[in-house]
């Protein structure tokens, strides 16, 4: 049974043009053969020297010699059209395969980002914490005592990083002087507002080399790190902003 697959298949795999080849060339040694066999029975005086019979082999195996040449010519154009067709597959193969790789790279990224974030977002709740601090806290305005702000950097230990920017963004600062006597009042309070800024633009970029759509770094801007950090911008005093732009554009 094994064997008779195999025969099938050797069969099936075998081009039309091959077969076609094949019977004709029977075809033609069986006609040449009745051929030689009717002369020599008729004629049997018939000149059957070396030349006559190299001349006789010479027209029988022209005709075979040509259709083979053909078919030869059809044969390895369709076997350079199937070489074509696999180094297109090959092509195509190693195009997903460069794409999965940097699918694959750029996820990686993406992990190494979301891990190094969630330590720069403590960071950065740290010191929008202690910019609140000094500026509504017990060592500012007094708003809130310390228990109050004991509470707030628990919350921040316990994940809730925006707590401090939310307060921010949420409340009336007009008894203080506005946001940016809170931001820039003194040189603490700038020095945090500068720190915060910075850290912040660190994690924009880490954010953008790792996300080519901008979705990662979009979320970091819409979130209440990225919106107190868009106050600090807006607020931050024009001798602050005109140092930091000659500093970038040197």
């Amino acid at each position: 049974m094994a064997s008779e697959n195999k025969i099938l298949k050797f069969i099936r795999d075998r081009d039309w043009r091959i077969w076609f080849g094949i019977v004709v060339t029977v075809i033609w040694l069986a006609g040449g053969v009745w051929y030689v066999a009717l002369v020599t029975e008729t004629e049997p005086t018939q000149n059957f020297s070396l030349e006559a019979v190299g001349s006789f082999l010479e027209g029988a195996f022209a005709p075979l010699a040509f259709l083979w040449l053909v078919l030869g010519l059809f044969i390895q154009q369709r076997e350079l059209v199937r070489n074509t067709e696999e180094l297109r597959k090959t092509s195509e193969q190693s195009e997903k395969q460069t794409q999965a790789i940097a699918a694959t790279e750029m996820n990686a990224r993406q992990e190494t980002f979301f891990k190094i974030a969630d330590n720069v977002k403590h960071q950065l709740g740290g010191i929008s914490g202690m910019l609140y601090v000094g500026g509504l806290g017990p060592v500012g305005s007094g708003r809130f005592d310390r228990d109050q702000m004991d509470e707030y950097f628990n919350r921040v230990a316990a994940g809730d990083w925006g707590i401090f920017a939310r307060l921010f963004i949420s409340m009336d600062f007009l008894e203080e002087g506005g946001l940016s006597e809170l931001l820039y009042g003194t040189d603490i309070r700038t020095s945090h507002s500068k720190n915060f800024m910075h850290t912040f633009e660190r994690l924009c970029r880490l954010a953008r080399n790792c996300d080519v759509d901008g979705i990662i770094e979009d979320s970091l801007m819409q979130s209440a790190l990225g919106l107190l950090y868009l106050r600090m911008q807006k607020h931050r005093p024009e001798d602050e902003a005109d140092s930091k732009d000659r500093s970038v554009n040197q």
